[in-house]
């Protein structure tokens, strides 16, 4: 007589796996030590032997245990929370933009009220508030996709996981790996820095306004000041810039020390000679080495503003970028021409000093990349003239907040700003700063006043011009030796490597 049972309770033939060392031999058991499948036959041989087993049933029941359990957690607790931070992101994006408008509606009030002499400073006000707007919003709509990716990837693992829940296949099942732990840390939410726009108005006698560091003041001066000027414009910038003192020294951290990329507040990626990189703190800690794959060492670095490490390789031709410590390639340079120093911009386009032999010496050009696809070069000018020296020194470059390029082209001792269309506005060759020895720009970078900073590896100082190339000043006071790369940090402060000492001073100069 057969035994009849419900069809619910009938018991389901699972498929075990083929023993890979021993053929025709099914494996019924799992060696725990080498979480791997097993048959009788390799129990008591190398090298299972000794070590201990469970049956497959057992494990293939603690797996679906396991992955029921996961998929209850993400679905009941996890998403919910992300949705919910989904809405909250939601409604800070709205207020930030309404914040946006309000701050440029009071912007043109106070407009209205100043005289024409301070046109100059508006602009600044306008790039300035622009910048910082434009930044708060950049990083909220990227914080808003991490989470609706995130909420999307969490979908799809569910329903991978329920395809599971009645899976006969054991080798299937016993692959799983739960990414429960990883969808657990929850991200950290944003930290706004919304600019704060301070005015004050004495009518006839004083007007003054303040955003993002920046503070400009109108004074009406008396009828026997007014013989020797008409007016007098004072910012804050000369004030703030008898305030420069150097806050950290980082002794001998590659020698020689070619260039730096800031990380953050107290971060920076660091190279040499060496083909690997380095990311150190403030007191010299290192945090994270990157080991690259170029031939030699890195030809330039640079850090996204999602904060991932970018480098050149010179042989092969590509620019890479670090993700979990490895690296991918992201451009490929055009035949013929070798990526060098890098800059990541604003826009989320990558700037890149390409060089090629072209007789007894080297062309340079920069390339501008939108993705892997190239979206502008600047070479040459409106007559055709190239607008960079021929020469092997490489070309440090930045953007500035209204969107011109500067350049430091060593070849030519000469710093050379281009607007957004690739036109030359002006050149500086260091003759204002009246120092002993030649101009030899190296670094360059640009702040939130749109003033643009060089290393000066001959004077052993930094150069300081406003947007326009007007000279301002010179910081020689730091303890500054042959500096050389230079970055700044999301504080504002400056980090100048020294290219023969390896040290690296940090800087507060606002």
């Amino acid at each position: 007589m057969h035994e009849i049972v419900p069809i619910l309770e009938r018991k389901i033939q699972l498929i075990f796996p083929e023993c890979r060392e021993h053929s025709g031999q099914r494996c019924e058991v799992s060696c725990k030590t080498c979480n791997q499948p097993v048959c009788v036959k390799c129990i008591g041989l190398d090298p299972h032997k000794g070590h201990d087993i469970e049956e497959l049933t057992e494990t293939h029941e603690n797996k679906i245990r396991k992955i029921k359990s996961d998929t209850w957690e993400i679905r009941a607790n996890i998403i919910p929370k992300f949705r919910i931070e989904d809405q909250k992101i939601e409604y800070t994006i709205s207020t930030t933009k309404s914040k946006i408008d309000d701050l440029g509606k009071e912007r043109k009030q106070l407009r209205r009220l100043w005289h024409q002499e301070v046109d100059n400073i508006f602009d600044k006000i306008d790039s300035l508030s622009q910048s910082l707007g434009e930044e708060n919003l950049n990083d909220l709509q990227k914080y808003h996709n991490k989470i609706r990716n995130l909420i999307s990837e969490m979908n799809k693992t569910v329903k991978q996981n329920e395809k599971l829940f009645n899976s006969k296949n054991i080798l299937e099942v016993n692959e799983y790996q739960s990414k429960l732990n990883r969808y657990q840390n929850f991200p950290g939410n944003m930290d706004l820095k919304f600019p704060f726009l301070g005015s004050n108005i004495d009518k006839g006698k004083e007007l003054s306004i303040e955003i993002g560091g920046y503070t400009a003041t109108l004074k009406q001066m008396s009828q026997s000041s007014l013989s020797t000027g008409v007016s007098r414009l004072t910012t804050g910038i000369e004030e703030l810039m008898e305030k420069v003192r150097v806050i950290a020294t980082i002794p001998n951290t590659f020698i020689p020390l070619w260039d730096v990329a800031c990380v953050g507040e107290t971060e920076v990626w660091i190279h040499g000679t060496q083909k690997f990189i380095l990311r150190i703190d403030i007191h010299g800690t290192v945090w994270e080495i990157v080991y690259t794959t170029c031939l030699d060492w890195p030809n330039g670095i640079s850090v996204t503003r999602e904060r991932e490490l970018m480098y050149s390789d010179d042989n092969s031709g590509t620019v890479n970028i670090v993700r979990d410590r490895k690296s991918e390639s992201l451009i490929t340079t055009p035949s013929g021409w070798t990526p060098a120093n890098l800059c990541c911009i604003r826009s989320g386009d990558i700037l890149v000093h390409v060089y090629g032999k072209s007789g007894p010496q080297r062309k340079n050009k920069i390339i501008r990349y939108q993705g892997k696809n190239i979206k502008q070069e600047i070479n040459n000018d409106g007559q055709g003239n190239p607008i960079f020296k021929d020469g092997y020194f490489l070309l440090f470059i930045s953007e500035n907040n209204n969107g011109d390029v500067c350049v430091s082209d060593a070849n030519a001792l000469t710093v050379v700003v281009v607007d957004k269309m690739g036109k030359v506005r002006f050149r500086y060759d260091g003759t204002p700063a009246r120092r002993e020895k030649s101009f030899a720009p190296r670094g360059i970078v640009t702040d939130a006043l749109s003033q643009i900073i060089m290393t000066d590896i001959n004077n052993d100082c930094l150069h300081i011009l406003d947007q326009n190339g007007q000279f301002l000043r010179c910081v020689d006071d730091c303890r500054l030796e042959s500096p050389h790369g230079l970055s700044v940090d999301s504080e504002g402060r400056l980090w100048v490597g020294s290219g023969d000492s390896g040290n690296i001073n940090v800087i507060t100069y606002l």
